[in-house]
């Protein structure tokens, strides 16, 4: 059964600023900031959280399905992700708005300036989710990516009245998001997924502890960076694992993304918690390796050699039972 995979679909304008944010931030004038960079260089890549995630599990081989609002100018992206296994069937296109925009410039620290454009998003909030579920014939997963507001909280309501099991990935919109909106958005989920800072944001914004947070969800996958991963299960002790050593460190866009794409492929070939987090961190470090956030390409061989370099032979063969990508 699919994978509905709801969320943002975007162009990526990325840009590298050489020097440090810090050293040109004043702190006791920040309420009278107003500065900019002389950018090294700008790259235009696809992205948005959704595209990125059904296109990092179509190159694992599965074929998942992409729900949500584009421009009449997502033809060409549609025909890329169409290539790499993306069901595109669900898009709704807008006849005014373009496709949403992000915007982000990168320091030598990797500290981040982001902003975003919702574009045609905005109408992500008139996409039901029975069609898409009829279309396909039932779903394993709705994952609930950022999104408009509203669409995802129809999209979790309309999870909740029909049964459907859906996945929190709020991420971005814990910002300005109050707490009414984010105990919508997680009570109940399968699997909710976050960062450290993240995570800690729920807890402030929900007033619900951490412990109260796991009573509300099946899973609670918390991403650490360079230190790995962290699964969390109410009454279990967590799954921790480790990050795979990146070759370089090139550009942080998307990888948490692609982290939950092999996630969730090892969800859908019914490999272990610990399994799922490891192919997570596996596919995250493509992406920082490159430019863009759809930007890599796997080789079964090559894949698989890496995953038993940093988890061994046995995790490495139960992986290769299931995964199909291309090969050398």
């Amino acid at each position: 059964m699919p994978l509905l995979v709801t969320g943002s679909v975007a162009t990526d304008h990325l840009m590298t600023f050489g020097g440090k944010f810090s050293d040109s931030l004043v702190v006791d004038q920040l309420d009278k900031l107003s500065v900019s960079f002389l950018v090294d260089d700008l790259e235009v890549r696809r992205g948005g959280v959704a595209a990125n995630i059904c296109f990092g599990l179509g190159s694992l081989g599965l074929r998942p399905v992409l729900v949500g609002a584009v421009g009449e100018d997502f033809a060409d992206y549609r025909s890329w992700l169409e290539r790499h296994n993306v069901d595109c069937e669900s898009v709704h296109v807008s006849e005014t708005k373009h496709t949403a925009r992000f915007v982000c410039t990168n320091d030598a620290t990797m500290a981040q300036f982001a902003s975003f454009y919702p574009g045609a998003m905005s109408e992500a909030r008139d996409i039901e989710l029975k069609p898409v579920a009829e279309r396909v014939g039932s779903v394993d997963y709705v994952l609930v990516g950022p999104n408009d507001p509203e669409a995802m909280l129809r999209h979790t309501d309309e999870c909740r009245d029909r049964g459907y099991p859906f996945i929190a990935d709020p991420s971005q919109q814990l910002a300005f998001g109050d707490g009414e909106l984010i105990r919508q958005l997680v009570d109940g989920a399968s699997i909710l997924f976050s960062n450290e800072y993240e995570s800690a944001l729920i807890e402030q914004k929900t007033g619900w502890s951490a412990d109260e947070i796991r009573s509300r969800v099946g899973t609670w996958v918390v991403t650490l960076g360079a230190n790995g991963v962290r699964v969390e299960r109410e009454g279990e002790e967590p799954v921790v694992v480790p990050a795979v050593p990146e070759i370089e460190k090139v550009e942080p866009t998307g990888v948490g993304d692609a982290f939950r794409a092999g996630f969730l492929a090892a969800l859908e070939w019914e490999l272990s918690l610990e399994r799922a987090a490891q192919l997570g961190c596996l596919l995250a470090v493509y992406v920082v390796e490159r430019v863009g956030t759809q930007e890599y390409t796997l080789h079964r061989q090559a894949f698989l050699d890496r995953f038993a370099g940093a988890y061994g032979q046995e995790a490495a063969a139960e992986v290769a039972e299931h995964v199909q990508i291309a090969k050398p």
